[in-house]
């Protein structure tokens, strides 16, 4: 590998070019690439198809977060947890603290475009005696984050079709099961796009830009139409609190944040493209920066045109319709109106599933290939780029995650608040480390040039502080029941789910994790460059990864 590196350096190529080549196994742009032709690195034969470009990133990222139908099909977390207050106001804070979450993270990946994100930089950036197991727990948490994320769209798929049935056929009366099945078909939906529509996928992914943008249009100017002279105050819209959980006011309105932080939750998903697009160092910070800030701008248009054209907030609240649909119901005053605004969002959640299970079997398989998780050999393989046996574990364990439904009143909450406690957990762990150990870990005097994203030595830190402040607060709260006294049936699952993930990846790693998981594999001269800019020596963690390497 050192060879190879001094060659590439011979033919003229900048460190930072050297660097994500042996990152990415020598089918890379550098990270300060200009676009010259001739700076391009040889192609792994075995390498995933770079079929991504920025604007089909831009559509991924976009259908990930997808956060104006996100944000609007989950408004019955937020509606009796500080009612419009919550729904308006709350975004406010969640698009400050992702936004400093994902400015974080976007320069550390602009330095470090890895397709394992947090647990590879977890791996780089922490001290070299704990790298190992720190980089571990970030992996299982984002690898159990994306896997809760990719039940979300099913989830909110279900809701919104059996309740949009319901507004059309007063007698009926959606059960657990009906929405659980409606919920696995659109599980198999994503499962076949993503092992036998590869290369469709990046036009699925502009089109879902093109049917979201033209949804959120098309239904705001209809409601406000529909609505016209008879709008809700401004009074109800901007300060009308509402505490129906049974929590103190100011816990009911965090808790209601989980409406704002779930749409914009998901920003790391491009990270973990990078071995499937070009200059990822440059477009993989471009896209997580401009996925939240679109997310919270879409939501918050989307969101307050809703709020206006809302008639009675009590049967918003208690309709078996569902929020949405209601809302819908009360803005056009048609039956036929809403049912059919609402085929709008149905269609997102389908777009939405297909880019996150593409999102989430991209990041099992980065841990697999980096012996993980059990069976690690196995969901490691890929054919022609298609990484078969990661799509259909995710797959499997998205309908399986789904069972919730079948036996608890709270499934929609407790699936929500598995995946942004996950994905947050894993997301302050990287984070945590630059503030902790500072900024030199990110190096720019390694290279040939200016990174092409940094937040400078002063936003840095600060962005750090906010967005895992943010993230601290929030996850916490998202760990409690949705309503007070809690029962069985409305019990918030995520507690469960949390503390299960904690325990088997403490479990794996004592049986299996110390013994066989080196750390990420494909970094080689990062490893040595994060280091020597802080006077660390790494050659422990190289000598056993390069044992590994030897094994396999």
């Amino acid at each position: 590998m050192a060879t190879t590196q001094q060659q590439q350096q011979d033919k003229g190529y900048s460190t930072a070019q050297v660097v994500e080549s042996v990152r990415v196994g020598q089918h890379a742009w550098g990270p300060y690439d200009n676009g010259d032709k001739e700076a391009q690195v040889a192609v792994d034969p075995d390498a995933a198809p770079r079929n991504f470009r920025f604007i089909s990133l831009i559509g991924m990222a976009y259908a990930i977060l997808n956060s104006w139908t996100a944000m609007s099909t989950s408004l019955s977390l937020a509606l009796p947890s500080g009612g419009p207050v919550a729904v308006v106001w709350g975004i406010l804070p969640s698009f400050v603290g992702n936004l400093c979450m994902a400015a974080s993270m976007a320069e550390i990946c602009a330095v470090y475009p890895t397709s394992g994100g947090q647990y590879h930089w977890t791996y780089l950036l922490a001290p070299p005696s704990i790298a190992r197991s720190l980089s571990w727990v970030a992996g299982w948490f984002s690898t159990c984050g994306w896997i809760a994320l990719a039940a979300t769209a099913s989830s909110l798929a279900g809701q919104l079709i059996t309740g949009a049935y319901a507004l059309a056929h007063p007698d009926y009366e959606p059960e657990r099961w009906h929405i659980f099945v409606v919920y696995t078909g659109y599980a198999l939906i994503a499962l076949a796009l993503n092992l036998f529509c590869l290369r469709l996928l990046p036009g699925l992914n502009q089109l879902a830009i093109f049917w979201s943008l033209t949804g959120l249009t098309v239904i705001v100017i209809t409601i406000l139409s529909c609505s016209s002279g008879n709008f809700a105050s401004g009074k109800f819209v901007f300060t009308q609190f509402t505490n129906e959980t049974g929590w103190p006011d100011g816990c009911a309105w965090i808790l209601g944040l989980l409406q704002a932080c779930f749409g914009l939750t998901g920003y790391d998903a491009v990270s973990h493209m990078v071995d499937e697009m070009p200059r990822p160092s440059v477009y993989a910070p471009r896209v997580m920066m401009a996925s939240v800030g679109i997310g919270a701008a879409t939501g918050f248009v989307f969101l307050v045109s809703l709020l206006f054209c809302i008639k009675d907030v009590d049967v918003v609240n208690t309709s078996k319709a569902g929020a949405l649909i209601e809302a819908l119901h009360q803005g056009t005053g048609s039956v036929v109106g809403g049912v059919c605004l609402s085929v709008f969002s149905i269609v997102c959640m389908a777009f939405t599933a297909q880019a996150l299970l593409t999102a989430s079997s991209r990041m099992t398989m980065a841990f697999a290939r980096d012996r993980g998780m059990p069976f690690s050999r196995l969901f490691a393989k890929a054919t022609r780029g298609v990484p078969v046996p990661a799509i259909l574990l995710n797959a499997a364990l998205v309908i399986l995650f789904g069972c919730i439904y079948l036996g608890s009143d709270s499934a929609l909450n407790a699936i929500l608040s598995s995946s942004v406690i996950s994905l947050n957990v894993s997301y302050s762990i990287p984070v945590a480390l630059i503030l902790i150990r500072g900024r030199k870990l990110l190096r720019p005097k390694s290279f040939a040039g200016e990174p092409s994203f940094s937040l400078g030595p002063v936003w840095g830190p600060i962005c750090n502080v906010v967005g895992l402040a943010f993230t601290l607060v929030t996850t916490v709260f998202f760990l409690f029941p949705p309503e007070l006294p809690a029962t069985g049936s409305s019990m918030n699952y995520a507690v469960a789910v949390f503390g299960f993930v904690g325990i088997v990846s403490v479990i794996t790693w004592m049986v299996d994790g110390r013994k066989n998981f080196t750390g990420p594999r494909d970094l080689g001269g990062l490893l040595e460059l994060a280091h020597a800019e802080i006077g660390e020596d790494s050659s422990d963690q190289s000598s056993v990864q390069e044992v590994a390497e030897t094994k396999a």
